[in-house]
């Protein structure tokens, strides 16, 4: 697994590396088949009085790409918002894959046994 963690008009710190991996640990427990996952944090100053700290994330997994982004004045903030967005969307994709709740053909009734009207 491969983790890119990069900055766009932002210095990352060890201490922010080591805020997102804790973060991650989160979604590695719920899902672990996970091949790259990509890191981008960003600040824009859309005036004087305003900072925007923008947080995104790209994970790929077999046979699907998530991607989630957030937006806070506080990029720990951002961060955690980020991580949540993107641990739902893993739980979301790992119920997916394991929803095995429809019926084979085999066990589904035949027309004959259906109670005519």
């Amino acid at each position: 697994m491969n983790l890119t963690i990069s900055g766009h008009h932002v210095e990352v710190t060890p201490a922010i590396r080591e805020y997102i991996r804790g973060k991650l640990e989160r979604v590695w427990r719920h899902f672990d088949q996970v091949i790259d996952i990509a890191v981008i944090l960003t600040v824009d100053t859309v005036s004087a009085k305003e900072n925007r700290q923008k947080a995104e994330i790209n994970l790929r997994l077999s046979g699907k790409a998530l991607y989630a982004e957030s937006l806070a004045h506080d990029l720990y903030a951002a961060i955690d918002s980020l991580i949540d967005k993107l641990d739902r969307q893993v739980m979301k994709h790992k119920t997916k894959i394991q929803d095995h709740s429809h019926d084979a053909v085999k066990h589904m009734p035949d027309a004959s046994d259906a109670i005519p009207i």
